[in-house]
C-alpha cells in the first residue's frame, strides 16, 4: 500500500512538472498577425464620405439608428457618427472614441469627439487585420483576457459546460453521476461529466484516445491545475484553447477568433446570441457547424438561452427577442487563408530580414503593413476583368502584373501578381523580368532636364535617319513607331508622342553612361549595359522595380525605397522593430517637375491620352511603353496621391499585339475610375515659371508671340526674350506670369 501511494505521489510529480512547463511563458504557438494599414481622416482631408463607408463596412462596423456601443455607426446626411473601437498602435493604445465626422463638398470639414467634447484635427480607424501566419501545427487562435469579454461569455459557458466551476477542485463527482444517470436514462450518451478543467487537460495535455487509464490521468492532471492555478486562470486558458470549429486545413481555437470567424467582430463586442452560439458549439464543433448545419445550431443556440433565462441572467423579452432571431453569421472571409498572395509573399519576404528569428513568428507578433486593402481589391478586379476582356480573339494568353505605391511615402498599398489574384504561385509583379520599352525614356529626357543651361523643353532634337554600330558590331538604325522622320522637334513633343529617333540622338548626346547613372539614381539597382537600345527600353525589370523608378520621379526626385511593413510588436504591444524614415534627393527638383509636366502632357495629348479622355477635369501622367514584336504592354502612371504601373503579357514571352495604350493604360483607367483619384497640383519649385520659345529653334521670344510653345522653364539661365521680330528685348520672361499650367496646377 505504501509503496502505490509513493508511485502515486511521484507520478502527480511528474504531471506537475508536465503542467508548470505547459503553462509557463508561451503556452501555445499564436500566429503573426498581419494589419492593413490605418485609414488616416483629417480636418480638410479630400476623402468621400463613401470611401470612408467602405472602410468601416471593411472592419466589420454595424449601422444602427444611434452609434450607442464600439464598433457601431449612423449616418445622418453629411455626418458620420462612429465609436471607434480601442486598438493598440504601434505608437500607443487609443481608447474607444465616439466621433463625428463631418463632411462639406468633398472635404473633412470637422472631427468632433463626442467622448471627450473637444474638435479633433486628425483621427485613425483600426487596421484590418488581413491575415494570420499559421505555422506548421496548423492551429490558429487569437488570445483573449478573460476581463477585456463580455462579462456574459463565462457565465454563459459555466452555466452551460461546468455549473459547479466554482466550487469543485478540478473533478465534480456529482456531476459525473447526473451525467451517468441522464445517459443510462437516454440509452445513449447525451451528457458528459467532464469538468472545464477537465476538457481543458484534455485539449492541452492528452491524445484523443478512449481508455480508463486516459481518463484517470485527466481527472488527476484536472485536480492539480485546480491547486495549482485560480479559477480565472483557468477559466482563460480554455476560453483561449477550446476548439471551435475548422477554417479550411487550419482548427480554430478559442473564442477570440471564433468570433472573428463566425461573426466577423472582436470577442469583446459579441452580444448574447452569438455568445450562446459560441458555446452551444462546445458541444460537437463539426456536428454544430453553424454554417452547415444552421437549423440544428440554432435551436441549441435556443436552448443555451433558454438556460440563461431560467437562471435570470436575461428577462423575458430579451429571451424572447434573441429566439427570434436568425444566427446572423459572417461569411467567414475576414479570416479566409491565401488572400492577397502577392502582397503577402512581399511582405514575408521583408519579414525574413526584420524577423530573423523564426519563434518570433509564432509569438503572436502584430505586423503593420502598408495595404490599403480597398485599393488592393480593386487593383484585382481591374487587372482581371481588363485582361478577360483583351483575351477575345487572341492566342496567347494574356497575363498581367499590377502594383500602386504611395507616391509621398514610397508605402506599397496593392501590389497584384497575376490574372488569377488568388493563384499563391508565381508573382509576376516581383520576379517577370521584361524589357520596359518607352518607359525607360522618361530617365533619358530627365538626364537632359537636369543640365538646364543645355536643355529645356523647347529644345530641338533631331528626328532623321540614323545609324549607330550596337552589341557584335551590327548596325543598328532605330525607327518612329509611324515610319515617320519629322526634322526636328521639341524636346516635349519627341517625349509626348514617344518619337525613338530624336530620344536615342539624345542618349547619345549625353552619354550613355550618364543616363545610365540617372536609372540608377531613381532607384534601379540591377546592372545595365551601355548600348544605345537602352534608350528605348532594351532593359528588363520586373514591375516592382519599374514602379520604384516611377515612385522617384513622381516625388520630385526623392527617392524612398519601395516597402510593405512599417512596424512590428509584440504579441503584449512592445514596439519590436519599426521602418526607419529615409529619403534621398537622387534627382533635381526643379528637372523632375519640368518632367512631370511632359508626362501630363502625355497623358493629356500623347500617347497615353485615353487618360485626358476618361478623366478630362482630373490631372494625371503618365508614360506607355511597347516593346520589340508587341511582346510586353506597360504602363506607368501617377496622380497626386499613388504611383501606378502595370505589366500586360504572355508568360512564354509570345507576342500580344498590344502597345501599351492598348494593353496596360486600360488597365490603369478602369481602376482608376474605381477610386477617387486625386488631380496633381503642384506649385512652382524656386526659380521656375512659363517661358516662350519659337519652337523650330528653341529660341526664347517673347509672351503672345504667335505660334510660339509656352512651357514651364528654370527661368535664370534662359537668355534675354527676342520680340516676335526676332530683335532683343530688354523683356525678361515674367515669373508670375501665369499660365494655364499654373492656373491647373497652382503656382
Amino acid at each position: 500500500m505504501l509503496a502505490a501511494l509513493v508511485v502515486l505521489i511521484a507520478y502527480m510529480l511528474y504531471l506537475d512538472a508536465q503542467i508548470k512547463h505547459g503553462f509557463s511563458g508561451n503556452k501555445w504557438e499564436v500566429p503573426a498577425q498581419i494589419f492593413a494599414r490605418p485609414l488616416m481622416i483629417e480636418k480638410g482631408q479630400e476623402i468621400s464620405q463613401k470611401e470612408v463607408l467602405e472602410e468601416l463596412d471593411l472592419l466589420g462596423y454595424r449601422r444602427v439608428a444611434s452609434a450607442d456601443s464600439s464598433g457601431e455607426f449612423s449616418v445622418s446626411g453629411n455626418t458620420i457618427d462612429v465609436q471607434r473601437r480601442a486598438f493598440h498602435f504601434p505608437d500607443g493604445r487609443e481608447p474607444l472614441r465616439h466621433v463625428a465626422i463631418r463632411w462639406q463638398g468633398a472635404r473633412i470639414d470637422s472631427l468632433y469627439d463626442r467622448s471627450a467634447a473637444k474638435s479633433l484635427g486628425m483621427m485613425r480607424l483600426e487596421p484590418w487585420l488581413v491575415t494570420r501566419m499559421v505555422s506548421a501545427s496548423r492551429e490558429d487562435r487569437m488570445l483573449v483576457s478573460l476581463d477585456k469579454v463580455p462579462a456574459m461569455l463565462p457565465k454563459t459557458l459555466t452555466l452551460v459546460e461546468d455549473r459547479d466551476f466554482y466550487d469543485h477542485h478540478g473533478v465534480a463527482p456529482l456531476s459525473i453521476v447526473r451525467a451517468l444517470m441522464a445517459n443510462i436514462a437516454a440509452g445513449r450518451t447525451v451528457q458528459g461529466g467532464s469538468t472545464l478543467t477537465q476538457q481543458l487537460v484534455k485539449n492541452m495535455f492528452l491524445s484523443r484516445e478512449r481508455s480508463l487509464v486516459r481518463k484517470a490521468k485527466e481527472a488527476l492532471m484536472a485536480v492539480i491545475i485546480d491547486a495549482r492555478y485560480s479559477k480565472t486562470e483557468i477559466l482563460q486558458a480554455y476560453l483561449n484553447e477550446v476548439f471551435l470549429g475548422q477554417n479550411g486545413d487550419m482548427a480554430v481555437h478559442g473564442f477570440g477568433l471564433a468570433s472573428y470567424f463566425y461573426f466577423d467582430r472582436p470577442a469583446n463586442e459579441l452580444n448574447t446570441p452569438e455568445i450562446a452560439t459560441l458555446v452551444a458549439m462546445i458541444k460537437g464543433p463539426s456536428y454544430y457547424n453553424p454554417r452547415r448545419h444552421p437549423e440544428r445550431v440554432k435551436e441549441r443556440r435556443d436552448l443555451v438561452l433558454r438556460l440563461l433565462f431560467e437562471e435570470n441572467e436575461i428577462d423575458r423579452d430579451a429571451y424572447q427577442r434573441y429566439i427570434n432571431q436568425p444566427l446572423h453569421l459572417a461569411s467567414g472571409a475576414s479570416l479566409a487563408s491565401g488572400k492577397h498572395p502577392a502582397f503577402m509573399d512581399r511582405v514575408r519576404r521583408e519579414l525574413t530580414d526584420i524577423l530573423a528569428e523564426p519563434s518570433l513568428r509564432d509569438s503572436g507578433v502584430k505586423v503593420f503593413t502598408t495595404l490599403d486593402i480597398v485599393a488592393q481589391r480593386r487593383a484585382e478586379r481591374a487587372l482581371a476583368q481588363t485582361l478577360d476582356g483583351l483575351q477575345t480573339d487572341r492566342d496567347a494568353a494574356l497575363q498581367g502584373a499590377m502594383v500602386v505605391t504611395d507616391s509621398a511615402s514610397g508605402e506599397v498599398r496593392a501590389l497584384v501578381g497575376g490574372r488569377d489574384y488568388e493563384y499563391k504561385g508565381f508573382n509576376r509583379a516581383l520576379d517577370a523580368r521584361r524589357q520596359i520599352g518607352s518607359l525607360i525614356k522618361p530617365a533619358v529626357y530627365l538626364t537632359a532636364l537636369s543640365d538646364p543651361t543645355r536643355y529645356n523643353l523647347a529644345t530641338p532634337l533631331e528626328d532623321k535617319p540614323i545609324t549607330l554600330q550596337s552589341t557584335g558590331g551590327k548596325q543598328w538604325s532605330p525607327k518612329n513607331a509611324d515610319k515617320k522622320f519629322r526634322g526636328s522637334v521639341p524636346l516635349i513633343t519627341a517625349l509626348t508622342e514617344s518619337l525613338n529617333v530624336p530620344t536615342v540622338n539624345l542618349g547619345m548626346q549625353l552619354g550613355l553612361g550618364n543616363v545610365v547613372d540617372t536609372i540608377h539614381d531613381l532607384g534601379v539597382e540591377r546592372q545595365m549595359r551601355e548600348n544605345p537600345s537602352l534608350t528605348l527600353g532594351a532593359l528588363s525589370l520586373t514591375p516592382f522595380e519599374t514602379n520604384q523608378m516611377y515612385q522617384t520621379l513622381s516625388n520630385e526626385g526623392r527617392y524612398i525605397p519601395l516597402h510593405t511593413v512599417t512596424n512590428v510588436t509584440t504579441a503584449s504591444n512592445n514596439l519590436l522593430w519599426q521602418k526607419a524614415e529615409f529619403f534621398s534627393q537622387r534627382a533635381d527638383a526643379q528637372a523632375t517637375y519640368l518632367l512631370s509636366y511632359a508626362l501630363y502632357k502625355v497623358a493629356r495629348e500623347g500617347t497615353a491620352r485615353r487618360v485626358g479622355q476618361a478623366f478630362p477635369s482630373i490631372n494625371m501622367a503618365g508614360k506607355t511603353g511597347t516593346t520589340d514584336d508587341y511582346r510586353d504592354s506597360w504602363f506607368s502612371g501617377f496622380d497626386r496621391n499613388n504611383v501606378i504601373t502595370i505589366w500586360v503579357g504572355n508568360d512564354d514571352n509570345q507576342p500580344v499585339n498590344l502597345t501599351g495604350a492598348g494593353g496596360g493604360l486600360p488597365v490603369f483607367v478602369n481602376y482608376q475610375k474605381t477610386q477617387s483619384p486625386k488631380s496633381l497640383s503642384r506649385r512652382f519649385p524656386q526659380g521656375l515659371g512659363i517661358a516662350h520659345f519659337e519652337p523650330a529653334t528653341g529660341s526664347v521670344v517673347a509672351p503672345g508671340c504667335p505660334g510660339s510653345l509656352s512651357v514651364p522653364a528654370i527661368l535664370d539661365v534662359l537668355p534675354k526674350p527676342s520680340d516676335c521680330e526676332g530683335l532683343r528685348s530688354d523683356q525678361v520672361p515674367e515669373e508670375q506670369e501665369k499660365s494655364w499650367w499654373q492656373r491647373l496646377f497652382g503656382g
